[in-house]
């Protein structure tokens, strides 16, 4: 069974995801698979040149994401076709992969945008990663060093936490321990497991 896994940025995803893993459940990470889709020779490429031109590759003929992420930072219109083009891509590749991991009874997928995007009901129960905001910000500059004004403008391009943990049907809060954000996983995966095996 495959079942969705999201939060917001800097809120413990990742951390999730592996304690899920630990547990025995696959992980498909969108993240990656959005890496994999734009790689040279690929369409997701050749449609985000044909959409932002040439300026977006790098001298080697990757994607220079720097230089795509300036193009659309601050332009709905221009985001909004790169999430067109990719999005769909995204999610085909990752439903492959989802396929092809043979053995897993439970598979997450584990992605950043997936109630913005509008997929949520795609993959239910959705599992959302919470934190408390002051945390979810010291994180945020920690791991991206960051300013403060640069983590809460992030943060408010982000949609707010309360409007994504009201798309769940299981909402983790990662803002304690390690050992209690893993008894918090564990709960949940316990809630999901029996929801699979009796249903």
């Amino acid at each position: 069974m495959l079942f969705g896994l999201t939060g917001g940025i800097a809120c413990g995803k990742s951390t999730v995801a592996g304690f899920l893993k630990e547990r025995g459940v696959g992980v498909v990470d969108a993240d990656q698979v959005a890496r994999e889709v734009v790689l040279p020779g690929t369409e997701g490429l050749r449609a985000i040149v044909d959409a932002f031109g040439q300026g977006v590759l790098a001298a080697d003929g990757t994607l220079d994401r720097k230089a795509l992420g300036a193009r659309v930072f601050g332009d709905q219109a221009a985001r909004q076709l790169l999430n067109r083009l990719t999005h769909p891509l995204i999610r085909a590749a990752s439903l492959r992969k989802a396929q092809e991991m043979t053995g897993f009874e439970l598979i997450a997928y584990e992605a950043a945008l997936l109630v913005e995007a509008g997929h949520a009901d795609a993959f239910r129960p959705l599992v959302v990663v919470i934190a408390d905001e002051p945390l979810q910000l010291a994180r945020l500059m920690a791991r991206d060093s960051l300013s403060e004004v640069e983590a809460r403008a992030r943060l408010a391009a982000q949609m707010p936490l309360r409007d994504k943990a009201a798309a769940a049907d299981h909402v983790i809060d990662t803002s304690c321990s390690l050992q209690d954000v893993r008894a918090r996983t564990d709960e949940v995966l316990e809630k999901i497991r029996r929801a699979y095996t009796s249903g």
